[in-house]
């Protein structure tokens, strides 16, 4: 389930966010936003159903769905630090949590359902985690439909079936940036709008039609989606055709994509990408200054890493121990709930942004190369996304930590000051090292081989810039490398694609690990 036309900031670098996995929580944190804008902020009780064939079976309580939609359900934003304890909130505000895993017959691995009920009504709404915290709802009340949290959604629930609905409301919107979808008995409309649905619209519904409720659904994304969105290129390839006239490196083609993208200037790019650069130099210096968390497997590693830099103990590799120090210092901040940048998820946080900041940092290039160099990075990572996937539950680790490699490799020939195609060979080369990476985190947490896969991420773009920017030869494109990458990614068991069956996550170690930590048992609330 490939994204269309993804965005460099929803799909790609971003959400500021807290918890381990971005496809576990931040997604579970927009599912209840979306939730709760459907039950009009009541909700008595709520059920959270996970397919006991999927990926969120054995992962939901240690990679935070469980706690993301609790916090969704109570308004709270991805980034808040209070997501930890959304479900005892949510309790005490009074709604009834029940957790059930059963076979559900889901399509894809990671989709969850979600009943919702109080004293008015009730539904049932169900999500896909597409990864990084990108989600889309399928089906609401057994009507099959899409909604992925980049426009205003007004939800109208007739009473009885009205065949005059959509013709009325396709006459009165047709001309704004609306769209309409209208259910097969006409009992159920969605419009879609890149802004608020105006009041005359909303005066025709209830004037001319049996309503029983009229929902608005809030957009969960930062870049929204409008009717007449259209990209230049979504692969590498038709990028290149696109730019054969105006030599623009890529970093100023991610701006132009994004622009066209989300409808936004240059500068409103810029500053987005800015932002983001604020939060992981506060992230790295949080991890540097030592974290904390009950249950978590390792302890603060960062801040011991450099004291060995400083004293000299370590092997010289240049600026690779720098960047060593961030990846380890944002992954720490990861697994303590800390504010991190999902880039391009939480599990693959470390490695293109510590390998960025690190590099910049060793040949003192300023935050706004770092904010470009990222951009690049961004649009590596929409191809990724168009064209295979950025979750570890379809695609195995090389889904995550390969691509932020990938990623890495070109942010780094960018801040290097290598062209276009030198980046393009070396994001091709760093992911074709990184094919068949599983995904299997011992005791179900995101911690170990995570870190080490994040460092190797790291190390592996550092490399591949380097060869990149000396000329060597990728020999496989970059579209067909993502292309094999699918393919591989695709044909990883079930058990090495983040369900926490299989690899290190079964071996002796990682079982009594698990029994050991605080929530090894938390499998209902």
């Amino acid at each position: 389930m490939p994204l269309v036309n993804p965005s460099i900031f929803n799909d790609v670098i971003g959400p500021v966010m807290v918890g381990p996995s971005s496809s576990h929580c931040a997604a579970g944190v927009r599912m209840g936003r979306i939730a709760r804008d459907l039950m009009d902020g009541d909700v008595r009780e709520v059920r959270i159903e996970y397919d006991s064939n999927g990926s969120f079976a054995t992962t939901h309580a240690t990679q935070g769905t469980d706690v993301g939609i609790c916090a969704g359900l109570m308004g709270w934003e991805t980034s808040d630090s209070r997501i930890p304890t959304s479900i005892e909130n949510l309790k005490q505000a009074g709604t009834a949590v029940d957790l059930t895993v059963r076979d559900c017959g889901f399509d894809h691995p990671t989709t969850t359902r979600l009943y919702l009920r109080n004293d008015r009504e009730e539904h049932q709404v169900t999500f896909v985690s597409k990864g990084g915290g990108a989600i889309e709802v399928i089906e609401l009340d057994s009507v099959r439909l899409s909604m992925t949290g980049d426009r205003y959604e007004t939800l109208v629930f007739c009473d009885s079936a009205e065949p005059g609905l959509a013709d009325a409301l396709k006459a009165r919107i047709a001309d704004t940036d609306v769209r309409v979808f209208i259910s097969v008995n006409s009992q159920l409309a969605k419009i879609s709008s890149g802004s608020p649905l105006s009041r005359d619209v909303a005066g025709l519904l209830e004037d001319r039609f049996r309503l029983r409720s009229v929902k608005n659904i809030a957009p969960v994304m930062p870049v929204l989606s409008h009717r007449d969105t259209s990209v230049a290129f979504v692969t590498a390839d038709d990028m290149l055709d696109f730019n054969q006239d105006r030599g623009l490196q890529l970093w100023e083609l991610a701006i132009d994509y994004e622009k066209a993208r989300g409808d936004l200037s240059t500068e409103e790019v810029m500053a987005k990408m800015t932002e983001i650069v604020e939060v992981l130099r506060e992230s790295i210096k949080q991890g540097l200054a030592g974290t904390s968390y009950d249950d978590r497997i390792l302890g603060a590693q960062s801040p011991v890493f450099a004291k060995s830099m400083e004293s000299d103990k370590l092997l010289d590799v240049g600026m690779l121990n720098r960047i060593t120090k961030y990846v380890t210092a944002l992954m720490e901040v990861k697994s303590a709930w800390g504010p991190i940048v999902a880039a391009p998820t939480a599990g693959s946080c470390g490695a293109l942004p510590g390998a960025v900041l690190g590099a910049a940092d060793e040949m003192e290039h300023t935050d706004e190369e770092v904010a470009r160099s990222l951009l690049a990075a961004g649009l590596i990572g929409v191809f990724i996304a168009q064209g295979s996937t950025l979750a570890a539950e379809v695609g195995g680790c090389q889904a995550e930590c390969g691509a932020g490699s990938g990623m890495a490799a070109a942010a780094l020939v960018t801040l290097a000051g290598g062209n276009l195609n030198r980046a393009l060979a070396a994001a091709s080369m760093a992911l074709q090292n990184s094919f068949g990476m599983t995904c299997d985190p011992v005791a179900k947490r995101v911690e170990v081989p995570c870190l080490g896969k994040n460092v190797m991420a790291a190390a592996n773009a550092v490399t591949c810039a380097n060869m990149a920017l000396a000329g060597f030869d990728q020999v496989i494109p970059l579209d067909e490398t993502i292309e094999a990458m699918d393919a591989v990614g695709k044909s990883l068991p079930r058990t090495l694609r983040c369900t926490g069956l299989g690899g290190l996550s079964v071996t002796k170690t990682s079982q009594e690990i698990e029994t050991r930590l605080p929530n090894h048992h938390d499998d209902n609330p």
